[in-house]
């Protein structure tokens, strides 16, 4: 593979509900030409009411601009659409599921230009339902793909809860991947950096959403549950104005690897950050 331009790709955290999805709907081509990116990726585990995601939210993505879809341990919350994964490729559940679950955990896709990305996403054990080891599933994956030869950019979204797994797998994968970003927690950190082997990093890219909530949610049944120990009802997304948060990356068209790597932020309650 011959080294050509650079690759700048944008990777957008977990769409929460109507106003992420709004949000991220409305400003996303905006988004994709201001920034010139070249590929999107969007996580999508709670973007339907909060729980899943739909075939009709995932066209209404793929014709917005996204290119691949994530989603999460609320992949098949959905239930009576959970064939959409066997049916479109696009749209990726954790690689270190069962393997006989609906659907796959990575692909390899190409941009415009034709030039390669695979997209890798797995869940972690700690603080999650009992599943497979996710370095030994990622580590399948990437066999016999050698970064900067038969992908030109490999991005794998770690959808866990503790900050040291996400670090560790971060380092595990260190100078084998363009980047890895934390997704699940729906808060956005402050250490987008690239790590010594020259892949970027961040430990949870946060969500795209309402965040005059908890975590997404309003306020009202969380608090209550917190404070009385006595559920009230279901949890409902908050509807306010969304700040949509993620990443963009630009590669090293040499290697593959992580040219420059920054947090993005745009809109809502938080302040913009990466030039939203």
């Amino acid at each position: 593979m011959e080294s050509g331009a650079a690759l700048r790709i944008g990777i957008f955290g977990d769409v929460m509900g109507r106003s992420g999805r709004t949000a991220l709907l409305d400003r996303l081509p905006g988004i994709r030409r201001k920034h010139q990116l070249d590929f999107v990726i969007v996580n999508t585990e709670n973007a339907a009411g909060g729980f899943g995601v739909t075939r009709r939210i995932c066209e209404e993505l793929f014709e917005a601009g996204a290119d691949v879809l994530t989603t999460g341990n609320h992949a098949y919350d959905q239930r009576d659409e959970i064939d959409i994964y066997d049916k479109e490729t696009r749209l990726l559940r954790p690689v270190n599921f069962p393997a006989t679950n609906p659907g796959r955990g990575s692909g390899m896709y190409q941009d415009a230009e034709g030039r390669n990305v695979l997209v890798i996403h797995a869940q972690g054990q700690r603080g999650m339902f009992p599943i497979d080891d996710p370095c030994a599933a990622v580590d399948r994956e990437l066999e016999g793909v050698k970064l900067g030869r038969e992908a030109d950019a490999v991005i794998v979204d770690f959808h866990a809860e503790a900050t040291s797994e996400k670090y560790s797998m971060g380092h595990f994968l260190d100078g084998r991947v363009s980047c890895v970003v934390g997704t699940h927690t729906h808060v956005p950190t402050a250490d987008d950096h690239i790590l010594e082997g020259g892949t970027g990093y961040i430990t949870d890219l946060g969500m795209c959403g309402d965040y005059n909530s908890v975590i997404g949610m309003e306020k009202s049944e969380p608090l209550q549950r917190f404070i009385t120990k006595i559920p009230g009802g279901r949890f409902s997304p908050a509807a306010g104005d969304a700040t949509i948060c993620g990443a963009i990356l630009e590669t090293d068209p040499a290697t593959g690897l992580a040219a420059r790597f920054d947090a993005f932020r745009w809109g809502g309650r938080l302040k913009p950050a990466g030039g939203g």
